[in-house]
């Protein structure tokens, strides 16, 4: 009967009525949302509560709002995960931190799977070298602020390491691609000292898409190796820390003279990388120019020519002159150098070989974009 009557009581009268405490042993506290949904907490001084004949379990009482604070932050820096889901694991696992922790990495492989359908456009590249190649793998999200997270950093730094393990292929002469797939079965002991132990690559993937909560997903790497004699240099543009950034310009400078001094060519070589991030060149000769990119220029520049209404000898000596200007914007040798815009990059090579005595040559080059073939959202 006082059952009945409690129960028909308005519900801003329950609330008092359950908020009491009796005996000073325990209390609850209830709210009630805008959306009339009732939400219980349960203060327990020292017995187990037993409201309305249901037995209740015992939540840690003895935990201060203090030390449940302090529970909350340990777990919040030992996964990054957010904070409301932090607070959501330890009141499932009855404020066991192991427990919770292990909760949400479960719960961050649902999580990634979910995301994994979103686009991933920014992220970062990670360059790793030796003597013998340089390697550079792009990692992508969602977000440039999950880009400047310190475990997706760590990620991406090593991943470029262990492709640089990787065995190289026949044509080591050549820059060669590595697609994702190559590299998600390979092993990797990580150290880091919220994100640490052995773990494939694609596993370390889908660990971290949970903790920052976005779609995290490996874009590829390429490898472009090191001359016979000479040097291999790299530069990176928005660079965070040493080894990552957004753009990578990379190139092999070969020498003919295998005694010849190398100081200069080193110093040259980082000048000419900056200037292959900032230039944006596609091909390295003329030669190497596709005949259908050829083709494609030619025909738009007559099709601007001729609506000039000038007769055909003018037009061709304009078509003439403005190809000309697109070898100088997209082949490497026709460059204006961008510390120096009075000289081309042929006469900057032809330069560096009179001073050391041996010709230098560019090998190969790569320039690489976070995002470069991937739409953004």
């Amino acid at each position: 009967m006082g059952l009945t009557r409690l129960m028909n009581r308005p519900f801003g009268i329950l609330s008092k009525a359950i908020c009491s405490v009796g005996n000073g042993d325990y209390g609850y506290c209830s709210s009630i949302s805008q959306k009339g949904i009732c939400s219980m907490t349960a203060l327990n001084y020292g017995h187990p509560v037993n409201l309305f004949g249901t037995s209740l379990v015992r939540h840690y009482s003895d935990l201060s709002a203090g030390d449940q604070m302090n529970l909350i932050k340990k777990l919040r820096e030992a996964t990054s995960a957010p904070i409301k889901d932090v607070k959501s694991a330890l009141l499932a696992s009855n404020w066991d931190v192991d427990a919770a922790q292990k909760d949400l990495r479960k719960r961050g492989v649902v999580l990634a799977s979910k995301k994994s359908s979103r686009t991933a456009a920014e992220g970062l590249l990670a360059l790793a070298q030796n003597q013998q190649k340089a390697v550079v793998v792009e990692l992508n999200c969602e977000t440039d602020f999950v880009a400047r997270n310190d475990i997706f950093q760590h990620l991406a730094l090593s991943l470029a390491k262990s492709a640089l393990l990787l065995e190289g292929s026949k044509h080591d002469s050549i820059i060669t691609h590595v697609n994702a797939d190559h590299l998600e079965d390979l092993k990797m002991n990580f150290v880091h000292p919220k994100f640490s132990g052995e773990k494939t690559v694609q596993s370390a993937i889908t660990e971290v898409a949970g903790m920052v909560g976005e779609n995290v997903k490996l874009g590829g790497g390429v490898v472009i190796p090191a001359p016979s004699y000479g040097v291999l240099s790299t530069y990176l543009h928005n660079s965070p820390q040493p080894g990552i950034g957004r753009i990578a310009g990379v190139l092999s400078l070969e020498l003919e003279n295998k005694t010849a001094p190398l100081d200069a060519v080193q110093q040259i070589g980082s000048e000419l990388a900056m200037h292959i991030v900032a230039a944006k060149p596609l091909f390295l000769t003329r030669e190497d120019v596709s005949s259908d990119a050829l083709g494609n220029e030619q025909e738009i520049l007559r099709s601007q020519a001729e609506s000039t209404g000038k007769s055909q000898m003018a037009i061709d000596k304009m078509v003439e002159g403005r190809l000309k200007k697109y070898f100088e914007d997209v082949v490497l040798l026709e460059q204006k150098f961008v510390v120096d815009d009075t000289v081309n990059i042929k006469t900057v090579l032809s330069n560096l070989s009179k001073q050391i005595g041996s010709e230098v040559k560019i090998a190969n080059f790569a320039r690489v974009e976070v995002g470069q073939g991937l739409k953004k959202a």
